[in-house]
């Protein structure tokens, strides 16, 4: 899928990807393993809630945030592999199952479902952000900032449909003392 993120993230690779690759350091090596552990606990998350929602949108959702877990779990298990870090423990995948199948007293709503999505997507782009904070490695922190982009993206594609279906959680709104109350 290219965007513009992909673009810029391309360009700063060809022109700053020229130093040396010393050895991550323990920082790197650290975020590497956590968000590891984050995606490899969100995929069987998210192929349970495929097992539980009949939602066509929803599942279109659901499948899109599974490819791009996937996808970066697949990336950084490369690198983590190349450079030595040890993988966490990955949990089984769900099987297909039938949502119409589940009891209703063990079935979770699809506005929760969607919630649980928005959570992981707002906390993998937290955990980007902190792991691009503490690269040294050019390689590495493209690799956070490609993640980070790809996450944004997602979230507000996930946000616009929340929003059009009234799932999205809104805090309550601020009022300074003293602004007119409308």
């Amino acid at each position: 899928m290219p965007n513009i993120f992909e673009a810029i993230i391309d360009y700063i690779k060809t022109t700053n990807d020229n130093e040396p690759k010393p050895r991550p350091h323990i920082g790197e090596a650290m975020g590497c393993w956590l968000y590891f552990t984050a995606l490899a606990e969100e995929i069987p998350a998210l192929e349970a809630s495929l097992n539980t929602t009949t939602d066509n949108e929803l599942i279109s959702l659901l499948n899109n945030s599974l490819d791009l877990a996937q996808h970066q779990l697949d990336v950084l298990r490369n690198l983590m592999i190349n450079e030595g870090i040890p993988l966490s423990q990955v949990a089984e995948s769900k099987p297909k199952s039938d949502p119409n199948s589940v009891p209703l007293g063990v079935k979770v709503t699809d506005e929760e479902i969607a919630n649980f999505i928005s959570l992981k997507v707002a906390s993998n782009i937290i955990l980007c952000s902190t792991n691009m904070s503490q690269c040294i490695r050019n390689d590495i922190g493209l690799m956070w900032a490609r993640f980070h982009a790809e996450k944004m993206i997602f979230g507000m594609e996930l946000k616009t449909a929340m929003r059009k279906r009234g799932w999205i959680k809104v805090p309550p709104y601020f009022y300074p003392p003293g602004a007119p109350s409308n």
